[in-house]
């Protein structure tokens, strides 16, 4: 298990869990598309997400999770397969946007990640967990994905039930809100913020000291708090999307089931999926078009709810789906981006939920967005996207995803391709190659090629060639793939051409013996 969670109502036990939920609804009208995750910076407009030109945004994402817990940084980076390997198959299978959940400690200065294969990854050692994650926001917007950051907990032990602790106050919780925002403005790769991870309740009630929405005990009502910390980071970054979960039960505590009495028992849901009081008391931001409601939904390997052994289900799920957010979508309120969702899918009933789940959210473009949990295969109680390795893929879970899936496409850095027509073919090239690593059965380099010719090659493609045996591990700063003994490297979507005197180096890893690239080309060019 992953970290805890409660659940509410007459479900008063606490649970561990390392999931989050999704939800969504469908849609009528047929605005512009954006290509995968658009341009420029993201914003609202009723019930969608936009980008910057308008045309509509479908986040369809996934979470890596890591920068919470005591290793501070993303968990895989001890597997055989390198960070960016692992962004690479992410954004091939089509998923847009990354949700990375942090704690508060990780951002402390002083700050020290761990758990990474020095062999595979030499170019993370020594970094601090800000530093990595610098690395891999600009990577995933290199290959046109989004960013958006979750403090999940307040420290490495454990989460909680508000958005302070007696030793992380809320002054902190806003402060490093703004340093992020800080850290990233002006890099529209990172979209915005979910400002805390599942605030749930605690305690019985009459007595509740959990969070509570719309009750107005300025120490308990998340909704409050959420606009607080909203407004103070849009303060600094307005162009910011906020990301608000729910709680789990509105008035912060738990029913007592001992007393025989359900008359009072309060309808209680997920960890952060509430948001049935969100319509009545709307979270209220100082820039307008900058909030997304963001729900968290599970399946009974998290904990069987009683709504899964109804003798109606699973036609009784779009219902429940639709109390606790689906009518703030349906009704043009804001926009649904499920932040978490998950399941190992041992039990039928889990294949059947997300099956539903899914066709809920609405296909297209302008159904509802989401970042499953997770891309990790250890998370406890849902496992992952990823197989134990951090290379092979669950199949089953991803054949279910895939029909909603929207590849990213363009550049979440840069805005689309501006070039006119294709330039004349170059007539010059240099090549040169530098050996970054080796390990038994593998090693890691970086081939630079430099345009000497007098125009730009656009679209640019390098290929060269590698002895039988030796075969492509991954590949990064362009698309690289394997034919035979052939390599090809393709220009990102984001930047396809190489000017006149320009330089590109395409950094790789390799299973076999150490080699350097042979017959390197530069579209069809010798180098």
């Amino acid at each position: 298990m992953f970290r805890p969670k409660a659940l509410g109502g007459a479900l008063t036990a606490l649970v561990t869990v390392a999931a989050g939920v999704f939800l969504a609804a469908a849609v009528s009208t047929s605005p512009a598309v954006a290509a995968g995750t658009g341009t420029g910076y993201l914003h609202t407009s009723g019930n969608q997400i936009v980008d910057s030109t308008g045309a509509t945004v479908r986040l369809t994402g996934i979470n890596w999770f890591g920068m919470e817990t005591d290793n501070k940084t993303f968990h895989g980076l001890w597997s055989n397969n390198p960070w960016r390997g692992q962004l690479d198959t992410m954004a091939r299978l089509g998923y847009n946007t990354l949700r990375v959940p942090y704690s508060n400690d990780a951002l402390k200065p002083g700050a020290t990640a761990s758990g990474i294969n020095d062999f595979v990854n030499p170019d993370l050692i020594g970094l601090s967990p800000l530093q990595i994650l610098d690395k891999v926001i600009d990577y995933a917007g290199s290959k046109g994905m989004r960013i958006i950051l979750d403090r999940h907990r307040p420290t490495a032990a454990g989460q909680s039930p508000l958005w302070y602790t007696s030793t992380v106050s809320e002054a902190t919780w806003i402060n490093d809100w703004k340093m992020l925002a800080q850290r990233y403005a002006g890099n529209p790769t990172v979209i915005g913020a979910d400002l805390h991870n599942e605030p749930h309740a605690e305690g019985t009630n009459p007595a509740a000291t959990g969070a509570c929405w719309g009750c107005g005990d300025t120490t308990r009502d998340w909704r409050l708090a959420a606009e607080r910390a909203g407004n103070a980071i849009l303060g600094v970054q307005p162009n910011w999307l906020i990301f608000v979960e729910g709680v789990s039960c509105p008035s912060g505590g738990l029913s007592n089931v001992w007393d025989g009495d359900t008359s009072n028992d309060e309808d209680c849901g997920w960890w952060g999926g509430n948001l049935s009081k969100a319509g009545q008391f709307p979270v209220r931001l100082n820039v307008a078009n900058r909030l997304v409601y963001s729900p968290h939904e599970y399946a009974t390997s998290v904990y069987r709810q009683t709504w899964f052994d109804a003798p109606d289900y699973p036609a009784n799920m779009p219902a429940i789906w639709d109390k606790y957010f689906g009518y703030l979508y349906k009704q043009n309120i804001a926009p649904i981006m499920m932040g978490e969702f998950g399941s190992t899918l041992v039990d039928p009933k889990d294949k059947v939920w997300l099956e539903k789940l899914m066709a809920y959210t609405g296909t297209g473009v302008t159904g509802m967005s989401f970042t499953y949990w997770s891309w990790n295969p250890n998370s406890g109680d849902t496992g992952g996207i990823a197989l134990d390795d951090w290379t092979n893929i669950n199949t089953a879970k991803q054949a279910i995803l895939q029909p909603y899936l929207i590849a990213p496409s363009g550049g979440g850095t840069s805005g689309p391709p501006t070039g006119g027509p294709t330039d004349p073919p170059v007539g010059a090239c240099t090549a040169n190659y530098r050996q970054v690593n080796a390990w038994q059965g593998g090693f890691q380099g970086e081939l630079t090629v430099k345009n000497t010719g007098s125009g730009a090659v656009n679209p640019w493609s390098v290929t060269w060639s590698w002895p039988s045996g030796v075969t492509l591990g991954s590949g990064w700063n362009a698309t690289v793939t394997q034919s035979g003994t052939t390599v090809t490297a393709a220009a990102p979507s984001h930047a396809p051409s190489l000017p006149a005197g320009a330089s590109v180096t395409v950094g790789f890893t390799a299973n076999g013996t150490a080699s350097a690239p042979g017959s390197v080309k530069l579209s069809g060019t010798n180098c």
